[in-house]
């Protein structure tokens, strides 16, 4: 799970800066997406990095999914009973959405890409120009209030999946705990306010 959480995070890092050149305008932009469609040419075809890239994120995803049910099915099997003074309270926020949160982020994923790659739920989509579809989507109010929603629920998952990847992976130590809370923090923070820009700023007009 937390391989797999790591291996999602640093795509979400490198897809956030690349949604900001949204901001550089439409041939910019839609020039960065026809890149993204020639990475890896004469070697490989035509798209067929986006395609391994995108095969390795659904593998990435389904064992995320998947070892989150099992921790889960484990975690309840181990204590069947609840705890009398309700221990999950002293939790913190973002250890107490981490199942639902995911759930909900799971989710929205599959909207998303139906939205924005396959076009399958957005009236206006134009296979030739994202830039027109970002555009078209996020001068749409509740589409606006999904995407805030749904980034803010990643930001949750990161900041306490980082530290908790940490743990797992045996990188924490007590002398590095709060060193790596603060990056988490800082992950968590800079993805959250670099993807909630993009809808701002067709909102207010910056993107047009």
């Amino acid at each position: 799970m937390a391989a797999t959480g790591l291996i999602m995070l640093f795509f979400l890092v490198l897809h956030m800066l690349g949604n900001l050149k949204v901001f550089f305008g439409s041939s910019d932009f839609d020039r960065y997406a026809a890149w993204l469609r020639i990475i890896g040419e004469p070697v490989l075809p035509y798209s067929w990095f986006l395609w391994i890239q995108r095969a390795i994120l659904l593998v990435a995803l389904v064992l995320h999914i998947t070892a989150a049910a099992q921790l889960s099915f484990r975690d309840r099997r181990a204590r069947p009973v609840s705890y009398a003074h309700g221990q999950r309270l002293r939790a913190t926020f973002a250890t107490r959405t981490m199942r639902y949160g995911g759930v909900i982020l799971a989710l929205f994923i599959v909207w998303h890409l139906l939205d924005l790659t396959l076009g399958v739920v957005n009236p206006d989509f134009n296979p030739n120009s994202p830039y027109h579809n970002v555009v078209k989507d996020f001068q749409v109010w509740w589409i606006n209030l999904i995407y805030i929603v749904a980034v803010v629920l990643l930001g949750v998952h990161i900041n306490h999946g980082f530290w908790s990847a940490s743990q797992t992976l045996g990188v924490n130590r007590p002398t590095r705990d709060k060193a790596i809370k603060a990056i988490g923090s800082t992950l968590a923070v800079a993805l959250t306010v670099g993807f909630v820009f993009v809808p701002i700023g067709v909102m207010t007009g910056l993107v047009n």
